[in-house]
């Protein structure tokens, strides 16, 4: 492969992370898209070869990087924060909530009420303000944050 082809397409494909990353992406022509206002000529064919090289699926309607359970991050990044006093947010990678909610209530952990998961965001209801900062530091312990 030519040196500036072999390089134009690690631009491109660095585009497609960045692209996957951001947001809400559910269909190869919408990568397309956006691959064309960042001056990337890609067609369906080579979003779907670079889909297959990047190892990014379809999970829940939008594409996701898989690339980070291999890694040792089978949750992707995970920020844990809070809202309000009773509250406890955590972010994770995209269609991995539920799956996340499920080890945190298998924890037990003192302190949570209940949980509810979304796509990449989980709602901690915990008893209160007292023990939200325990619950969240237990919750870094168990995800290793």
């Amino acid at each position: 492969m030519e040196e500036h082809t072999r390089l134009r397409k690690n631009e491109r494909q660095q585009h497609v992370l960045n692209i996957v990353s951001a947001g809400n992406v559910g269909s190869q022509d919408q990568i397309v898209e956006m691959l064309a206002k960042h001056g990337f000529a890609a067609t369906q064919a080579s979003v779907s070869r670079d889909l297959d090289e990047l190892e990014i699926t379809k999970v829940n309607g939008r594409y996701v990087r898989v690339a980070n359970a291999a890694a040792g991050m089978p949750y992707g990044n995970i920020f844990i924060g809070t809202a309000g006093d009773s509250l406890t947010v955590v972010k994770c990678g995209a269609g991995l909530a539920s799956a996340l909610a499920v080890k945190i209530d298998a924890a037990n952990l003192d302190g949570i009420v209940g949980t509810i998961a979304g796509d990449d965001t989980i709602f901690i209801a915990v008893t209160g303000k007292s023990v939200q900062k325990r619950v969240n530091r237990g919750l870094r312990e168990l995800f290793d944050v």
